[in-house]
């Protein structure tokens, strides 16, 4: 497929292509329907051209930011971060745009983070780890700092958002497990403040119809291992579990099979993010591939157009897949 060009957003503007250059740089006067025709071919096309760079490079700061509230450990451990920076790199890189990545302790930190960001440091920002209440984007809105959001935000905003349905797959696996005869099916969420981890236990819970087996981790090796080691102490412990990341699965497997457990004749084991390694276990773990350098992409085109002054918008990303591997494969046992 060819490579999208300015006289391709010219066509689809119906103006010239030196129209579309004056619209994006500023240089000399274009009207706002005009410069509103020009930004929505270009962000219907998802194009990053040479003459938007130039024009980036006048802002202040040539350069996005993502500011993280972990711990390291986790972004070291967890699959996703990796390969949505690579999938936003892959963007920036055609525009020559700088991304900052910075990570805090606690909210205050967060706030002088963002703070920051607009004393010069980025033109916008990439806002991840979503909450139900997120008192982040009443705060990037008052200071007026370009945002895409990631993740199925649901209160209104005035920041382009980029979602995926994260309840979908949980339900496919429990049918998948149930199908098989498992009864007793527990879950391994992340931390129920974010969306997506709130989400993924939702529908948990709306498949089940309870949360006697539902619990709450923080997607490290660690609570994945200790909360396994919780439920199979249980009396009559669970015959499948479904975790939120493939971290707390790998754990949590490997805890099982210290303790004499057979995967999966004993215990069905299931991730979620599918982790490089998961097919290569013993047995491969069966997980929901999320496709973060996609929504990486999106979400930089997103950020490119709204620090061009674009419309904001929604996008959906159709991206996670249910990976069905060795690790739920056996019958439930009796």
């Amino acid at each position: 497929m060819s490579r999208t060009t300015i006289a391709d957003v010219a066509r689809e503007a119906g103006v010239t292509k030196a129209t579309v250059s004056h619209a994006l740089s500023g240089n000399r006067p274009t009207s706002p329907e005009t410069r509103a025709k020009v930004l929505a071919a270009a962000a219907k096309l998802n194009w990053a051209p040479s003459q938007s760079a130039r024009a980036l490079a006048t802002s202040r700061a040539n350069a996005v930011a993502v500011v993280l509230a972990r711990d390291p450990e986790v972004i070291a451990d967890d699959s996703f971060f990796p390969a949505f920076i690579a999938g936003v790199e892959s963007v920036l890189a055609e525009t020559e745009t700088a991304l900052i990545l910075q990570v805090v302790h606690g909210r205050d930190a967060e706030e002088r983070a963002y703070r920051s960001l607009t004393r010069g440091r980025a033109d916008g920002a990439l806002l991840l780890d979503l909450r139900s209440d997120d008192w982040r984007i009443a705060l990037l809105e008052e200071l007026g700092l370009p945002t895409v959001l990631v993740g199925a935000y649901e209160q209104p905003t005035t920041f382009s958002c980029v979602r995926t349905d994260d309840a979908a797959p949980v339900r496919e696996l429990i049918d998948h497990l149930r199908h098989a005869g498992h009864r007793r099916i527990a879950h391994i969420s992340g931390p129920l403040e974010y969306v997506h981890s709130r989400a993924r236990a939702d529908a948990y819970i709306s498949a089940i119809g309870g949360t006697d087996l539902l619990r709450e981790g923080d997607f490290t090796a660690a609570s994945g291992r200790d909360l396994t080691e919780e439920l199979l102490a249980l009396p009559e412990r669970p015959t499948a579990i479904v975790y939120s990341n493939d971290t707390m699965a790998i754990a949590g497997l490997s805890y099982a099979r210290s303790q004499g457990l057979s995967i999966p004749r004993d215990l069905a084991i299931s991730g979620f993010d599918d982790d490089h390694l998961s097919a290569h276990l013993s047995p491969a773990l069966t997980s929901v591939s999320s496709d973060p350098a996609a929504r990486g992409r999106v979400a930089a085109r997103l950020l490119q157009n709204d620090i061009l002054g674009a419309e904001p918008r929604t996008e959906v990303v159709d991206c996670n897949v249910v990976h069905f591997r060795q690790s739920t494969e056996a019958p439930a046992p009796a």
